[in-house]
């Protein structure tokens, strides 16, 4: 299989700068290399067109930047979509996560997807409920039809991208009071950090997994780092403590490698000038060769 790298260094969804460097931070922890190593033919596609900030303008600050992100997103959605029609694998590199608006929307063209959203937050705010107008915090909201027409729609495609009841976020553990009554309108499966401590990741996963992956077509993964416990991943713009360890994000990769329906990933997130010499990259490329399909030992 041909895996398509698509970087997109955006950091307009976000209110600390610096996550659009992350698609370079990725490369440089040898994503290319190590993923030949494990079979796979590379193509790196370079980097979607994204504007600066200073090019662009505040108009509604409950959704912040949206007319330079919306662009960006069709752009990536027109590249996963590409990338999938060919029978590859896009795997997209952040950059904030108001790029899954684009890279989940390419995926679900012409196909029904189970979501893994792997994040310390829900990112199911909408304009109305949001805290911040941060746009990275609205992208799972609009995939499932929540929320301002232009994010949930992107062109004229029928909405929502994705059905709310195939989706499962994990690792979950900041969310707002108007998110929670999103997420409960919608339905969408949320497996906080509580369910892992109570009943372990191997247990959460699979309840995940059994949900979001019947009568669907591919499984779309998307990582932020900010799952992590920042102590393992610290370059992150937006950390929470008491996340996930680096064993527990493995260990959910590998069972999502193990379902044979991972059709795409995102990861997203990473911020080069809040970490430490380039920690976080380093664990984001090692979460991608565990959720495509590397093992350290399979007892074979």
């Amino acid at each position: 299989m041909q895996i398509d790298l698509i970087g997109v260094p955006i950091d307009l969804g976000a209110d600390r700068r610096g996550v659009d460097m992350g698609p370079s931070a990725i490369r440089y922890s040898q994503l290319q290399p190590k993923l030949e190593e494990l079979g796979y033919t590379v193509q790196d596609n370079g980097n979607i067109e994204v504007a600066i900030a200073e090019t662009c303008k505040i108009t509604n600050p409950k959704l912040k930047y949206l007319d330079c992100i919306i662009p960006m997103s069709r752009r990536v959605a027109g590249a996963v979509a590409t990338s999938l029609q060919a029978g590859n694998f896009p795997l997209v590199l952040g950059g904030d996560h108001s790029l899954s608006l684009g890279s989940v929307r390419g995926a679900a063209k012409n196909r029904k997807l189970g979501v893994i959203w792997l994040d310390a937050h829900a990112d199911f705010n909408t304009d109305k409920t949001t805290p911040s107008g941060n746009i990275h915090g609205m992208p799972l909201a609009a995939l499932a039809g929540l929320g301002d027409p232009r994010l949930v729609q992107l062109w004229e495609e029928a909405v929502p991208a994705v059905d709310p009841r195939k989706i499962a976020i994990i690792g979950a553990r900041d969310l707002d009071a108007g998110e929670k009554a999103n997420l409960k309108e919608a339905g969408a499966m949320v497996m906080g950090m509580e369910q892992i401590d109570r009943y372990g990741m191997v247990h959460v996963m699979e309840k995940a997994l059994e949900h979001i992956s019947r009568d669907v077509d591919g499984i779309y993964l998307s990582l932020d780092l900010d799952a992590l416990d920042p102590k393992h991943a610290p370059g992150v713009g937006t950390p929470v403590p008491a996340g996930l360890t680096e064993r527990e994000a493995h260990l959910a990769c590998e069972m999502i490698a193990e379902t044979n329906q991972l059709i795409g990933m995102d990861v997203v997130e990473v911020n080069p000038i809040l970490d430490t010499q380039n920690q976080t990259a380093k664990l984001a490329v090692a979460f991608v060769l565990s959720a495509l399909g590397r093992r350290i030992w399979s007892g074979q």
